[in-house]
C-alpha cells in the first residue's frame, strides 16, 4: 500500500475510530509531542484502526515538564479510544526525540505507564516516522513543536541521528509577538491553512532556522532527498524553504502530524485479549 493511501486511512481513523472485535490482534502507539499528543491503534499489519489526538502543553523541547498533566492527557486519550474500539489498550510503545538523555527516556515511559499503558518500547521519533515512510536513502526530518529530529539513512539504515530545540512552538511565539496576541491564540491561528500565506513572511525566519539545522546535519552526507514529517511540516511553504536552504529536494509526507505516531505502533507488542 502507498504511503498516501495509508495516511488517508490514518486520518480517517482519527475522525472515525472503529470498533475492533475481541481477539483481533492490535498494537498501540503513543506520540508524546510538544504541542500534540497522539495515540494510534493498528492491526497486526500496521493498518490504522483508531486514533485520537489533542493539544497539550506538557512537553517542552522533548522534556516532560508537567508529569501529572502528561499522564492525564494520555489517560484521557486512552479511555476515549477504549470506548470507541471496545478494547483494552493496556500496553504500547512511546516516542522520544532522538537526542534526549536516558532520564527523559524513563520519563516518557513512566508517563504512559502512569496512564495505564505498560511500555513495550521507547522509540526515537525519526525511527518511528521512517517505519511508515520507508526511506532507504536520504533524510527523514521530524519537525515537532519543540524539537527538530533528523535521521540520515543509507540502504535503509539510520547512520546518523540529530536533534535540535527548534520547531512549531517558536513559530507560535514569533506570530504572537508580531500580532500582539496571546500565545494560545497564535497557536490556533497558525494551524489555519487559509492564513498561511499571510503568516509566512512573519514565521519565515523560524523555518529558515529549522532548515539551517537540517542543512548542517546533512552537509557531511550524500543526501539526495529530504522527507518532512511532524506537525510543523504542515505549514504551507516549508518544503520550498527547506529545499532552498539545504540545496536538497524536499517534500512533505502525507498527513505529516500523524506519520510518527502511526509508525511507533509497529514497535509495540500485540494485544490479543
Amino acid at each position: 500500500m502507498s504511503v498516501e493511501k495509508l495516511m488517508r486511512r490514518a486520518a480517517r481513523a482519527v475522525k472515525e475510530p472503529a470498533a475492533i472485535p475481541a481477539g483481533v490482534p492490535i498494537r498501540v502507539g503513543v506520540d508524546l509531542g510538544t504541542a500534540f499528543t497522539v495515540i494510534f491503534v493498528t492491526d497486526e499489519h500496521g493498518q490504522p484502526l483508531a486514533g485520537a489526538t489533542t493539544f497539550a502543553d506538557v512537553v517542552r523541547d522533548g522534556v516532560v515538564w508537567d508529569f501529572a498533566g502528561a499522564q492525564r492527557v494520555v489517560r484521557e486519550l486512552r479511555e476515549k479510544l477504549e470506548r470507541a474500539t471496545g478494547r483494552s489498550l493496556h500496553h504500547g510503545a512511546v516516542t522520544i526525540p532522538p537526542a534526549v538523555d536516558q532520564s527523559n527516556h524513563r520519563a516518557h515511559r513512566y508517563v504512559i505507564e502512569g496512564a495505564g499503558i505498560d511500555c513495550d518500547a521507547v522509540v526515537d521519533e525519526t525511527t518511528a516516522a521512517n517505519t511508515v515512510l520507508g526511506i532507504r536513502d536520504g533524510a527523514v526530518v521530524d519537525i515537532g513543536g519543540g524539537t527538530t529530529g533528523i535521521a540520515i539513512l543509507e540502504d535503509g539504515e539510520i547512520v546518523a541521528n540529530y536533534d535540535e530545540p527548534s520547531g512549531g512552538t517558536h513559530m507560535s511565539l514569533v506570530l504572537a509577538g508580531a500580532l500582539k496576541i496571546p500565545y494560545e491564540e497564535a497557536e490556533k491561528l497558525k494551524r489555519k491553512r487559509s492564513r498561511h500565506a499571510e503568516f509566512l513572511p512573519i514565521v519565515s525566519p523560524v523555518l529558515e532556522k529549522v532548515s539551517t539545522i537540517v542543512s548542517d546535519a546533512v552537509r557531511s552526507h550524500n543526501v539526495q532527498q529530504i522527507v518532512l514529517a511532524g506537525g510543523t511540516s504542515s505549514f504551507t511553504g516549508i518544503e520550498e524553504i527547506m529545499t532552498r536552504i539545504t540545496g536538497v529536494p524536499s517534500r512533505v509526507a502525507p498527513q505529516p502530524m500523524l506519520v510518527t505516531p502511526l509508525g511507533v505502533t509497529s514497535h509495540a507488542h500485540l494485544i490479543t485479549d
